[in-house]
């Protein structure tokens, strides 16, 4: 299945200040497996400096980290939220950070494009980056 071009994204001057200015970012689908993506980028942003939220259905920790089951559950405030999870969990993840409240940056990972759930992300206020790789984003421009 080929990936649809996202229509709302940020430019890499936008990203780059999204680095800058994020300290918390929750990981929808961090697994504990360190074969997969999620897993890798999650322990680069964690070892970047990031405090890092795992969001996965079980264990209890990952990378040394509590693990949450959904954004709702994290009582802290959350910067940026990076999604590895089907495009068509966004507008749930979407939905999440509206409640939650105080999330500036949605990221959805490669190949993750719900321009419908960035829309609505952009029209509460979040800052939107689609198709893209947060540890690469953040290596090249950090």
């Amino acid at each position: 299945m080929e990936c649809p071009m996202p229509t709302h994204n940020s430019n890499s001057e936008e990203i780059k200040r999204f680095f800058e200015d994020t300290k918390t970012i929750a990981v929808v689908g961090c697994s504990p497996k360190p074969e997969k993506d999620s897993h890798r980028v999650a322990k680069y942003l964690l070892e970047a400096g990031f405090e890092m939220l795992p969001i996965y259905p079980k264990e209890e920790q990952i990378l040394g980290q509590s693990v949450y089951r959904g954004l709702k559950d994290i009582e802290k405030p959350v910067d940026m939220v990076v999604v590895f999870r089907k495009p068509a969990v966004v507008d749930a993840v979407v939905d999440a950070c509206i409640e939650k409240g105080g999330v500036k940056y949605l990221w959805t990972q490669i190949g993750i494009v719900n321009n419908e759930a960035a829309q609505k992300a952009e029209e509460a206020g979040m800052k939107v980056v689609q198709n893209k790789c947060a540890m690469v984003e953040h290596k090249n421009l950090v």
